[in-house]
């Protein structure tokens, strides 16, 4: 077996296992030496975990079938894993390590995963960028705030890796990386264990190479099946970001393309005619998000200010001027847009359009925006990021599918299949 990481899915490992052509040892070595074959370019890992072998020894002992048997992932550094500091990408957080595993990592290694290690995080999931360079383009940005774990799975070290997302730090550094990547609806697991910003928007997420794999993943964590029983007669709506921000030509030039190949595939289509609420909502994302983040980190506030990134120092301290009037109302529009959404999506049918801007942007000084992502992560909505789009310099554009909780199998009915043909475009032209 050569180079797994890259060569394989996740299902395919997990059967090449159970078919005797490999072993879990055998293969988290083998995705160990990819790793540190790449990592002095890209500096996607905090830390290498020295327990990886003896766990894939014992996952080979255990008669159990397991559905992530000997699948390496990478954990962002936000999250506990037992025996390994979580440093959240600051020098004021604690050194010492977790006593113990956040639920989601023991999730994971109850269905056969092997944790490689922890991956690199903006501080405390914010804009202060770490040391990831993008594996498209080294010379590029990887996205924030799950840097490493979208540098990681995007050039092909790691085939499964953790994230979490409270504005676009999942679905930015997937579509910059060429990874797909999906942001679990807000509430559907248990978040303890990870350092948050925001009780409202913090989410979890995977970051893996397809959307085939994502699906693999998430009906193997949460022991269900997401087949789509209406297949193709699922409906579309094209969302072209609403004006949040300017789009770069490129992806123009992509969105643009959307309606037909939706059409090849089956699918109906019509644009989403929602810009007012979508504005409304990413104004509202801030305003959600810098209060509870005021909060939330009003220990490391107070007590370490000086050492705190310019970044987070202002997001903090803007936060503490927002009146509790001001978030109260933001939330009632949430939830008076989330009821007109479910409305909308009821067909059954899904949002497509940007999951950034367009593709990574040159420099490693700052992680790009977020924008197009702030008004469905207030909704605590599911999310799909589909890769296999490039412009002609060979960066990744990736589009982001969105659903209602509950309908993720029309997310991923749809994401694999545009995956496909996005795969097969010729390179776009701004």
């Amino acid at each position: 077996m050569n180079a797994p990481a890259v060569g394989f899915s996740v299902s395919d490992q997990v059967r090449s296992i159970g078919a005797g052509a490999t072993t879990a040892t055998e293969l988290v070595s083998q995705v160990r030496e990819v790793i540190e074959a790449r990592e002095p370019e890209l500096e996607a890992w905090v830390q290498l975990s020295s327990t990886a072998a003896a766990e894939a020894a014992d996952i080979d002992n255990d008669p159990r079938d397991l559905p992530l048997r000997g699948v390496s992932v990478g954990v962002k550094d936000l999250i506990d894993v037992a025996g390994m500091p979580t440093r959240a990408g600051s020098s004021v957080t604690p050194s010492s390590a977790a006593t113990s595993d956040a639920p989601c990592v023991a999730r994971l290694r109850a269905l056969g995963a092997v944790v490689q290690g922890k991956t690199v995080t903006t501080e405390f999931g914010y804009f202060r960028p770490g040391p990831t360079r993008n594996p498209r383009a080294l010379d590029h940005t990887p996205g924030g705030s799950s840097s490493g774990s979208a540098a990681a799975v995007g050039a092909g070290t790691v085939p499964l890796a953790l994230g979490t997302q409270t504005a676009g730090s999942l679905t930015r550094p997937a579509s910059y990386c060429g990874a797909a990547g999906m942001v679990l609806p807000h509430g559907s697991t248990d978040m303890s264990g990870i350092i948050g910003l925001s009780d409202s928007l913090d989410s979890l997420g995977f970051l893996t190479r397809t959307v085939a794999d994502l699906r693999y993943v998430h009906d193997a964590f949460l022991g269900a099946q997401s087949s789509d029983p209406f297949g193709s007669a699922t409906s579309v709506f094209v969302w072209g970001g609403s004006y949040l921000d300017y789009l770069d030509p490129a992806m123009i030039a992509l969105l643009g393309r959307i309606p037909a190949l939706l059409g090849d595939l089956g699918f109906r289509s019509e644009p989403l005619d929602w810009d007012d609420h979508v504005r409304t909502l990413a104004d509202d994302h801030l305003t959600v998000m810098g209060y509870e983040a005021a909060r939330e980190r009003a220990g490391e506030f107070d007590e370490h200010r000086d050492e705190l990134s310019p970044q987070i120092r202002d997001l903090l301290q803007q936060g503490r001027e927002i009146s509790g009037s001001a978030y109260s109302a933001a939330l009632i529009r949430r939830d008076r847009s989330r009821e007109l959404l479910r409305e909308i999506l009821d067909g059954p049918a899904v949002i497509v359009g940007p999951a950034a801007t367009g593709p990574a942007p040159r420099g490693l000084s700052a992680t790009g925006s977020p924008i197009l992502s702030r008004p469905w992560q207030l909704l605590g909505v599911p999310v799909v990021v589909v890769p296999g789009a490039r412009t002609v310099q060979g960066l990744p554009l990736g589009l982001q599918v969105i659903g209602s909780a509950g309908d993720e199998g029309y997310l991923f009915d749809v994401g694999e299949k545009l995956e496909v043909a996005l795969r097969d475009l010729p390179p776009v032209a701004g």
